[in-house]
């Protein structure tokens, strides 16, 4: 049986339990299609949280990006588990405590107004969007992977299987659905981890076979990785000046940090469980869950650009033996160039293949002068591919490389089910609910929620064509955004009775549109590259603050527009600043 033959049965095996469970949990109700009923136990809520929370970017970029960056790629593990740690103890429990479906809602009803709870709508919609673009590109990689076809067919593939099951279970569906994803995912992740590290260092744990030494050697596995990257013209694997200056390390790990406690499709999680003190405990379990796989991501990333170099160059480097023949190339990056995502371009014409840094000026000269190198070979090496490559880089086992295809189509889809959630509960349950059609009836509020998704999953998926970087930067860019409008706001209407909807609204959009306008000038005017005003390179960045470190930027902007609005206008009435006493009191349920 051939690879694609394998994976596909996998792979299709894993979709009809997926769909299965999407029919079997189908929501009756509005109740069931928001948040399962409030009936979820916290470890399967912790569970399907970690599901909802592992998207594309964590399964198949995530450890990518650490692989090209080195330890500054640390900031996205930091930021990612840190702001776990800040969901559960500030904002988790309090919102479950205030009962209601949505995040938007909550900040309606807390400022007293209508206007607050659009422009939580509006904030809740350019972020999440713009999350689910890079899961579309994930599920479209995943997809074209397997089915061996270019990026845009297997895009499209992924949207019909997305549409399927997310529209059809609503939240019930969907938390159980995310139950199986996450069981395929950490053993996709694992296992293939495991293997690989015993074959590098003979260490099971991938966690400590990156500190050790590789089999047969006295050299430990990141000092090897060191001198490798050093002798082909890029920094260490683990200098600290590598991919991102220190401010921009910072910033990243902080906008991670409190964008991903503002991220309404994982705090909609919260409201699923029965009672208050199970919000807590899905959250503990949850990070138990995810740090599983945070913890693997450094060894996965650092032993797939070992393993990738060492295939590239076998050899020293300058000897014949020491570089690829084209016409050795292995069967997986056959199957990568039919994707688009990996390219090569023989320029000296000697029929061997040469991976360099050619944009270090002085380490090209030398290569040109030295071995006759006119530039670095792999012209295309997108970085998301690397975890998906991995196990046949390494030579894995069949049904490895069909297990690693189904776990990083299942990070994409369940991240993506959440988000489409969240954006069909905005519109559906917020905007015309809430706000323009108060009688709808529940049945007509379900269709809506449906059509909303639907549209979402077109809009996604057209822009995941042609996203505005790899799925972890875009991920990164929605993070900014739920730091800079959602997270502050949350924290002032759980702990600052005082504020008022003036000021809740005023640093809401003011927190909002200066991250969406730094984003745009880089990247392009709704994420459409050629209308870009400003070169999105660290020269061309104010302050040199990178579009994806800038939410922290926002945020700050949010609170003091805020507070000084509400200095300036009448303070809230009685019955709210009650209401967050309340909220905020313990309860012994």
């Amino acid at each position: 049986m051939d690879q694609q033959t394998l994976s596909l049965i996998v792979v299709g095996i894993t979709f009809a339990i997926y769909i299965g469970i999407a029919i079997w949990a189908r929501a009756g109700s509005t109740s069931e299609f928001y948040v399962a009923g409030k009936g979820v136990h916290p470890v399967a809520n912790g569970m399907a949280t970690a599901a909802d929370w592992m998207s594309a970017a964590s399964f198949i970029s995530m450890a990518g990006l650490i692989a090209f960056l080195g330890f500054t790629g640390g900031a996205y593990l930091m930021g990612w588990t840190g702001g776990y740690v800040l969901m559960a103890l500030l904002l988790a429990p309090y919102l479950r405590k205030f009962g209601k479906f949505t995040v938007p809602e909550f900040i309606g009803d807390r400022f007293y107004s209508k206007p607050a709870r659009v422009v939580a709508v509006i904030s809740l919609l350019a972020m999440s969007i713009t999350y689910v673009i890079g899961q579309m590109r994930g599920v479209g990689i995943a997809f074209s992977n397997i089915l061996e076809v270019q990026l845009e067919v297997g895009l499209v593939a992924g949207m019909a299987v997305v549409f399927i099951y997310a529209v059809l279970g609503g939240m019930k569906g969907i938390t159980y659905t995310q139950i199986a994803q996450y069981v395929i995912m950490i053993f996709a992740y694992t296992v293939p981890a495991i293997f690989i590290a015993i074959t590098l260092t003979g260490n099971p744990l991938p966690q400590l076979g990156l500190g050790s030494t590789l089999q047969g050697s006295d050299t430990y596995l990141l000092e090897a990785l060191d001198n490798t990257m050093v002798e082909l013209g890029f920094t260490q694997y683990t200098a600290t000046e590598g991919g991102m200056s220190m401010l921009n390390m910072f910033l990243l790990t902080l906008a991670l940090m409190i964008g991903t406690a503002g991220l309404p499709h994982v705090i909609i999680r919260f409201f699923t469980v029965p009672r208050v003190r199970d919000a807590r405990k899905s959250a503990g379990w949850a990070l138990v869950f995810i740090g599983i796989l945070y913890t693997t991501a450094p060894a996965v990333g650092a032993m797939a650009i070992w393993n990738l170099v060492n295939t590239v160059h076998p050899g020293e480097i300058g000897t014949e033996e020491g570089h690829l023949a084209y016409e050795d190339k292995p069967a997986w990056m056959e199957r990568w160039e039919q994707t688009g995502l990996l390219e090569f371009e023989d320029k000296n014409d000697d029929g061997v293949i040469q991976y360099y840094n050619d944009e270090n000026e002085e380490f090209a000269a030398m290569a040109e002068e030295e071995y006759g190198w006119e530039g670095s070979e792999i012209v295309e090496l997108d970085r998301d591919i690397m975890v998906l490559a991995n196990p046949e880089i390494a030579g894995l086992p069949g049904w490895v490389i069909a297990l690693v295809a189904a776990g990083g189509i299942a990070a994409a889809l369940s991240t993506a089910a959440g988000l489409l959630l969240a954006i069909s509960s905005a519109i559906s349950h917020d905007l015309l609910k809430g706000v323009f059609t108060p009688k709808i009836s529940e049945k007509r509020e379900l269709l809506a929620g449906r059509i909303a998704m639907a549209v979402a999953i077109l809009f996604a998926g057209y822009l995941g064509l042609n996203p505005p970087g790899f799925a972890a930067e875009v991920v990164a860019l929605a993070f900014g955004l739920a730091a800079a409008s959602l997270f502050p706001t949350l924290m002032m209407g759980i702990f600052m009775k005082k504020m008022n909807r003036e000021g809740a609204i005023t640093g809401m959009l003011v927190g909002l549109v200066s991250t969406l306008l730094y984003i745009f000038m880089y990247k392009g005017w709704f994420f459409f590259p050629e209308t870009a005003m400003l070169p999105d390179t660290p020269e061309g960045w104010i302050f040199g603050i990178n579009p994806s470190s800038f939410g922290p930027i926002g945020a700050a902007l949010n609170f003091i527009t805020a507070f000084i609005v509400m200095k300036m206008t009448a303070p809230p009435p009685k019955d709210i600043q009650d209401l967050v006493e309340s909220v905020r009191v313990p309860r012994a349920d």
